[in-house]
């Protein structure tokens, strides 16, 4: 079954190497819905879900280039905390959601600050592990 440009609706299990699970649409009892190979995905789980029968329950690992990818020093981002109101309230280890210049909330950790700049961290927390997934196909329209 060729699945690409579907509307799916799967329920899945994310875990790490070590077993934690990290998200898991079961445990919220809500299907993740998407339309399948259309970018709204990690790669390497549209590809898994690509070529699944209705029902069919795969185990996948993805390597971080097929998930989110390796950390970049790019997204390392130093701005002065007075240019962020409420920043100095901030402290090492903090997650905040940062708007970039495309309108879009990104996640954020603080890694450092001084008296005048505040460092975050910008890559997804996920960025650089390999990633498993339990994935149960429930519906492809």
């Amino acid at each position: 079954m060729d699945n690409t440009g579907k509307h799916v609706k799967v329920h899945y299990i994310g875990t790490l190497d070590d077993g934690t699970v990290f998200d898991s649409s079961r445990e919220r009892d809500e299907p993740l819905a998407f339309v399948c190979m259309a970018g709204q995905m990690i790669p390497g789980f549209d590809k898994a879900v690509v070529n699944m029968e209705i029902g069919e329950t795969r185990t996948v690992r993805l390597e971080p280039e097929d998930a989110y990818g390796q950390p970049s020093d790019d997204a390392i981002q130093r701005i002065p905390i007075n240019a962020l109101p409420g920043a100095e309230k901030l402290s090492v280890g903090a997650e905040v959601a940062l708007q970039g210049p495309d309108g879009i909330p990104h996640h954020a950790t603080v890694i450092e600050m001084t008296d005048s700049d505040i460092v975050f961290d910008m890559n997804h927390p996920l960025a650089g592990k390999p990633l498993n997934f339990e994935i149960t196909l429930l519906e492809a329209e």
